[in-house]
């Protein structure tokens, strides 16, 4: 099984949980079966935005918890455990859903035709711009055809490189 890198891991941890995440991956990342109030001291932050971060992790089975009855005060204590290998799958997935949409939006800027304002206010496909009668809803200027060969160019090598980094990791 290929090892992913600590910045994969963590771009992963930030698309499923915000990028307040980041401290409390960190700190629970190589451990196992740490305690929520351990990991909410060591990233200096309250119990109840920290088992928030916990929770947006669980639902994405980025971590996972042992739930233990404390003896003398009569609750709940979670300790948690990150799943490096929940991110590996993450990883690919997300990659996936990005090259699917930028598909998606490849073969809408190829067979569609688009218009720009001159003040760059809007951009209409032909049916909008029709429905304004080529005038930008905006500011009221003519709306020119968008020629979008880079635009097209961008969004191939956006789809190129995320297949090469799924490729390599």
């Amino acid at each position: 099984m290929v090892k992913l890198s600590k910045k994969i891991v963590e771009d992963v941890a930030v698309e499923v949980a915000g990028e307040e995440v980041l401290p409390l991956v960190r700190s629970i990342q190589k451990k196992s079966n740490i305690s929520e109030f351990l990991i909410a001291k060591s990233i200096k932050m309250e119990i109840n935005p920290t088992r928030n971060l916990l929770y947006k992790l669980y639902n994405a089975n980025l971590v996972t918890y042992n739930r233990k009855k404390d003896k003398v005060k009569g609750w709940y204590v979670y300790y948690w455990t990150f799943n490096p290998q929940r991110a590996k799958f993450l990883f690919h997935d997300l990659k996936k859903r990005k090259i699917q949409k930028l598909e998606e939006r490849l073969t809408r800027e190829r067979k569609g035709f688009y218009y720009n304002c001159s003040n760059n206010c809007i951009r209409l496909d032909f049916e909008r711009a029709t429905e304004f009668e080529y005038k930008c809803p905006e500011c009221g200027n003519i709306l020119c055809e968008d020629d979008n060969k880079k635009r097209i160019e961008f969004i191939e090598r956006e789809i190129l490189n995320l297949r090469k980094e799924m490729q390599t990791n």
